[in-house]
């Protein structure tokens, strides 16, 4: 519809997917995290709403656990409180996954994604089966397949001892050491961590392990059953069959395996994948007239600036010519940039312990917000606090675009989305006297600037920590630190200079914000928590230093305080 601007939103137990779409084409797009009708509480789900474009003519809604004429008003009405002059439509991720697939045609629509399910339609008819949740359901999903790989591995293990190398591989994805952890793991999982490993479990098959080439084999199985019961409910001798989900887009192999086997069921089937993600699809539904919506490459106005962190370095032009003694020496050079950004920034460095202390002096904490590396190190700083300084945990806290997972492994997309950034804010409960650090190699990871905006309409305080020579203060913020850093030794890799500024400049504000609360005496951790053997000891000569006393004395003092280090200094 011309000018119209069309908001297609699709929620599930995995993510929030949406799309704005203006004139047939998508301007905008996101992901954000799950919202299921019967399983996500309403605030949440009006927390994830608030965070998307509010100045739209149409929406349509569509998210799992939205089944009955209830559910259904129920989401209008929850819709409506946040767009109230919107036009919108609602339904179950069923419809905008139809959509999506077949637009108003006849046909079966197969999903195998973190879940799975089958939905079909011929006429005014709609036949389902499968999705029933990861509990009694979700055959042929990534759950499945990663659930049962788990469970094969000890099984393995369990009847012959042996550690092939599909267990080892799944332990080095999790970053795990045994069995014992691996257990631990599971139990706490939840069903998007489990899912995450089919990756793992396809690669296997690809590379012949048996057992792997198994559960491959009875996911697809199971989806060929479900796609010839409604095929024959529906009477569709030919039917058009159309793929999505994470598994048949990003796993060839599956989607190959899965049309080969249809085809000795449904002979005369025409699989193919999807035309479109199902937010679109909601989109679809939406909108009046039937919209060909084309995804463009880019939002109309975006802005392409080269960051200096990804221009190429002249001084390593190089480098695969290098003797393996240059490659150390290049490096070694290059650390003196790191040295002169930090001293360029000695001001603002300084400005930032103030801006800390002064937060956390006032009740308030601390929230590291980065994409990637500097995500990565915004969580390390902060884990390091409370053994470090005795700190709640909660006092500094780290977000890292694409959660936890995002840790260990790239999560794709992740940083690009502001709404997501923004939400983060409010998930963790940001306050007016808290302190946000954004932390951007670049100074635009979307996620960050959407989460240091979101805190500022919030009143919180907020510094951008960036390593961009070429970008301009912009006043946006508190305070803008900028660690010019210069050009990567390999282009574009913002691990090397860039992060390791990044996190010399969180060890000082954090390190300077903590001994100006009184955390530090002289030089020493008196806060220390001696959870382990080493900081025992060093706990031991810590008190044995303080209190002149000699160690077994200090040690005796310790255990008569349980450890607390404050109160074995204190005792008379």
């Amino acid at each position: 519809m011309a000018d119209e601007k069309i908001l297609g939103i699709e929620g599930g137990g995995t993510k929030t997917a949406w799309a704005l779409v203006v004139d047939g084409a998508i301007v905008e797009s996101g992901k954000l995290p799950p919202s299921n009708l019967r399983l996500t509480p309403l605030d949440q789900m009006t927390k994830i709403f608030r965070v998307l474009p509010r100045e739209v003519d149409r929406i349509g809604v569509f998210l799992a656990g939205c089944a009955t004429e209830e559910d259904r008003a129920a989401l209008l009405k929850l819709a409506r409180a946040v767009w109230p002059k919107a036009n919108i439509v609602a339904g179950s991720d069923r419809d905008s996954g139809m959509a999506a697939c077949l637009r108003d045609r006849d046909g079966i629509a197969v999903n195998a994604g973190t879940g799975s399910s089958v939905t079909g339609r011929s006429g005014c008819r709609i036949e389902n089966a499968g999705g029933w949740g990861h509990i009694l359901g979700d055959a042929g999903g990534a759950y499945f397949v990663s659930i049962r790989a788990l469970r094969s591995i000890l099984r393995e293990y369990d009847l012959r001892r042996g550690e092939r190398e599909f267990a080892a591989n799944i332990l080095r994805a999790l970053g795990l050491n045994n069995f014992d952890e691996l257990v631990r793991w599971a139990q706490t999982a939840d069903k998007m961590e489990i899912a995450s490993l089919a990756p793992v479990v396809f690669e296997a098959a690809r590379k012949s392990d048996e057992a792997a080439r198994q559960i491959i084999a009875a996911g697809v199985s199971a989806l060929v059953d479900f796609t010839t019961a409604v095929s024959m409910r529906l009477q569709l001798e030919t039917p058009e069959v159309r793929l999505m989900g994470g598994l048949f887009e990003n796993q060839k192999f599956y989607r190959v395996a899965f049309a080969k086997a249809l085809s000795e069921k449904i002979p005369g089937a025409n699989v193919a994948l999807s035309e479109s993600p199902p937010e679109v699809g909601a989109a679809w539904l939406a909108a009046d007239e039937r919209l060909q919506i084309a995804k463009t490459a880019e939002p109309a106005g975006a802005v392409s600036l080269v960051s200096s962190t990804e221009e190429a370095n002249p001084r390593s032009a190089n480098l695969d010519r290098l003797s393996a003694r240059e490659i150390v020496e290049l490096f070694v050079a290059e650390e003196k940039l790191v040295d002169e950004g930090l001293r360029q920034c000695i001001d603002q460095l300084a400005r930032a312990i103030e801006l800390s202390a002064g937060a956390i002096g006032k009740g308030g904490r601390m929230f590291y917000v980065g994409a990637g590396t500097s995500g990565r190190l915004g969580v390390l700083d902060a884990a390091e606090i409370p053994p470090t300084f005795g700190a709640s945990p909660d006092l500094f806290q780290g977000i890292i675009a694409g959660g936890a997972p995002a840790l260990q492994r790239s999560i794709e997309g992740a940083e690009d989305d502001a709404h997501a950034g923004a939400l983060a804010m409010d998930e963790r409960g940001v306050k007016s006297e808290d302190l946000v650090i954004g932390i951007s190699a670049s100074g635009r990871a979307a996620f960050v600037i959407g989460a240091l905006r979101r805190a500022r309409e919030i009143g919180a305080q907020t510094i951008l920590l960036t390593c961009n020579a070429k970008r301009e203060p912009g006043g946006e913020f508190d305070l803008e630190i900028n660690l010019k850093t210069g050009p990567e030794i390999v282009t574009g890799s913002t691990r090397l200079k860039a992060g390791t500024a990044t996190k010399i400049a969180l060890n000082i504000i954090s390190t300077g914000a903590m001994t100006r609360l009184g955390r530090v005496r002289g030089n020493l951790m008196i806060d220390l928590q001696p959870t382990n053997k080493k900081l025992r000891e060093r706990a031991v000569g810590l008190v044995s230093q303080l209190a002149r006393c000699d160690r077994e004395s200090a040690r005796s003092r310790l255990e008569r305080a349980d450890w607390n280090l404050r109160e074995a200094l204190n005792e008379e």
